[in-house]
């Protein structure tokens, strides 16, 4: 499988598969909080998880991540079509912090 990593979460491990089932897409947005980096991950249900609970997904992906490598990470589950496309090749993560 692909393996799609940010700051060491891979997120094709195992441990994330349960949550990662019921996620169509993901995203991640990088940005800046005074001195620290954070990290944001939009998260798009699938059809078949579009009664599955919001909250629920949001804290044991954000759980699984935080117990896994150590990151804290702020979850936005969307429904299906919810988490932005870009026209051509993939954008998965967007690095929004100021160099």
């Amino acid at each position: 499988p692909n393996q799609e990593t940010l700051f060491g979460v891979d997120f094709n491990n195992p441990v994330l598969q349960q949550e990662i089932a019921k996620i169509s897409d993901i995203r991640r947005v990088v940005s800046r909080d005074g001195q620290l980096d954070v990290m944001t991950v939009q998260v798009e249900k699938t059809v078949d998880a579009i009664d599955a609970d919001v909250a629920a997904i949001a804290n044991e992906l954000q759980k699984d991540i935080k117990d896994y490598v150590g990151v804290s990470a702020t979850i936005e589950v969307c429904d299906p079509g919810g988490v932005a496309r870009s026209e051509g090749k993939a954008v998965r993560v967007i690095d929004e912090r100021k160099t």
